[in-house]
């Protein structure tokens, strides 16, 4: 990116550079699609970043809800497992 300065001078800005390691497998793939790996990179580091904020927010909504209603009981625990296995056995029959 060139930054217009004083007298029309120019200075350029890169953005800083940083050394990624892949498996030989993940190189020759990139290389044999022709991925461009920065944007890929850059796109990987976002989406982590993205979900670690949400990660964040969702651990300070449960700490707001235990303080609003308390902590689950053994029964809470067990209701909410037989939903998710209820889900569970429901998605695998759906997917087979």
């Amino acid at each position: 990116m060139a930054v217009d300065l004083f007298g029309g001078r120019r200075i350029l800005r890169r953005m800083p550079r940083i050394q990624l390691y892949l498996p030989d497998d993940l190189y020759q793939q990139v290389k044999e699609f022709d991925l461009p790996a920065s944007k890929l990179f850059q796109n990987a580091v976002r989406e982590e970043l993205d979900r670690r904020d949400k990660v964040a927010a969702l651990e300070v909504y449960l700490d707001e809800l235990r303080a609003e209603v308390g902590e689950p009981s053994t029964e809470d625990w067990a209701w909410a497992e037989e939903i998710v296995d209820r889900i569970d056995l429901h998605l695998s029959k759906s997917d087979g």
